[in-house]
């Protein structure tokens, strides 16, 4: 948990990891519910809330899920020339990661209440805007997931198939899959990822 100082947040926010295995035990629905209320805390274009997220707790949904992404993915590999047997590998890996972890957390956005525009520059925009309000989310709910002591990882597998997601979860026509997000206890300390020095990211004007 992030303490009272600006040096307890800024150490929290430093030391959250992204973590890819888990261990068996299941996530509460209190604490599901309080992910959901720090993502819906975000801040968002219009205040329109855009973000709608959908819990995914039953294991057969969770494998339905894995096994329909992985057979697009196989396709999409295939055209694009990868070895089979490193297919093979990519793809058990991906199965695992969805079916095994004990929650997860579809991100998605849609436009009904955001503004309509009659030019194609401004409607582009404003879907930006509903992409941004669901990112801003997801991160609420990561550091809310390392506050209470889980691990969590962004995956955004859903942005190559979104209707195939749409058709498996049987969501309404106007979700658009985003994200998902894999949460759980840590069953492992990953390290820590390389950062770019701030020089390399940063311009002064």
């Amino acid at each position: 948990m992030p303490g009272s100082r600006p040096e307890d947040l800024l150490a929290f926010l430093a030391e959250r990891r992204t973590v890819r295995i888990y261990r068996d035990t299941p996530v509460s629905p209190d604490l599901v519910r309080r992910l959901l209320e720090a993502a819906t805390a975000a801040p968002s274009a219009h205040n329109a809330q855009a973000w709608r997220f959908v819990v995914i707790e039953r294991d057969a949904v969770k494998q339905r899920l894995a096994d329909r992404m992985a057979d697009r993915w196989r396709r999409d590999l295939e055209r694009s020339g990868v070895d089979p047997k490193a297919i093979e590998v990519q793809l058990r890996f991906s199965i695992r990661r969805f079916s095994t972890a004990p929650l997860l957390i579809l991100a998605c956005y849609t436009m009904k209440e955001m503004d309509a525009y009659p030019d194609r520059a401004r409607r582009a925009a404003e879907r930006t805007m509903a992409v941004q309000t669901v990112a801003v989310a997801i991160q609420n709910l990561m550091l809310a997931a390392a506050a209470y002591g889980l691990g969590s990882c962004w995956v955004c597998a859903p942005l190559f198939c979104p209707g195939l997601v749409r058709r498996a979860l049987r969501l309404p026509a106007d979700w658009e899959p985003q994200a998902l997000v894999t949460v759980g206890y840590p069953a492992h300390t990953p390290p820590v990822p390389p950062r770019k020095a701030l020089q390399d990211v940063v311009i002064t004007r």
